[in-house]
């Protein structure tokens, strides 16, 4: 009979043991899942505030609305990333249409994952357009619209200048495409169609050996790398 009992006890302490094995493992998910979440709402909390929209713009209010938000938005500094090395930029006061147009997009992200799209050796590269369709679908949110010209008979293309593309050389009205822009290389002598056509709105301060190298990347017939150079953009003030 002690033999039985025995024999009842030691079976009574494995069914215990097994049922606490298997009701921790809820309670560790439960676990698990709390901290899951203080972390989602722990970054929720200090995710940055989102970048304050404009209307839409088009080529009537463009100018208007930019020159506001150029008042509250300051930035002059950003830098370009790439796989290749970061280059470092300032933007000029001196033309606010097109600084406020580059602080606005780049806090909207709108350079992130586009390309420098045109390398040609000893003269320019050109970035802000890609073949995805994420770029077309920022540009419809953003809108629609050209930049004034905001030329400055003193201020002429030389080695790092930053300047507004145009979606068209024979451009009249000498108004830059909204969201492309390229950096020219040298020689000086190769400006005689730049000056007084192109707005210059900023400058390379550091990384002019990363302009080098993209220049340089194999291309095809377009003036387009074989191979994509995704950028993004930061502002650093």
């Amino acid at each position: 009979m002690g033999r039985l009992w025995l024999f009842f006890g030691v079976l009574f302490i494995l069914f215990n043991c097994e049922d606490s094995k298997k009701g921790t493992a809820p309670v560790s998910k439960q676990t698990a899942k709390t901290a899951e979440d203080s972390i989602k709402q722990k970054n929720k909390t200090l995710k940055p505030k989102r970048a304050y929209s404009l209307p839409l713009l088009n080529e009537q209010n463009a100018d208007s609305l930019l020159l506001e938000y150029g008042k509250k938005n300051r930035e002059t500094k950003a830098v370009i990333k790439t796989t290749f090395g970061d280059i470092f930029i300032e933007l000029f006061n001196e033309t606010p249409i097109h600084r406020a147009n580059f602080v606005y997009l780049a806090k909207h992200a709108y350079f992130d994952d586009t390309f420098f799209h045109r390398v040609v050796p000893n003269f320019i590269i050109q970035a802000g357009s890609s073949d995805n369709a994420s770029t077309n679908k920022k540009r419809a949110k953003i809108g629609k619209y050209r930049l004034s010209a905001e030329l400055n008979g003193n201020r002429k293309h030389t080695r790092g200048t930053l300047s507004g593309a145009k979606q068209y050389r024979e451009n009249p009205d000498k108004k830059s495409a909204a969201y492309e822009f390229f950096i020219f290389l040298g020689p000086d002598k190769s400006t005689s169609h730049l000056n007084g056509n192109y707005t210059i709105f900023g400058r390379v301060t550091k990384g002019m050996d990363v302009v080098d190298q993209i220049a340089q990347l194999p291309s095809d017939k377009g003036e387009w790398p074989l191979n994509n150079v995704y950028i993004s953009v930061q502002l650093i003030d």
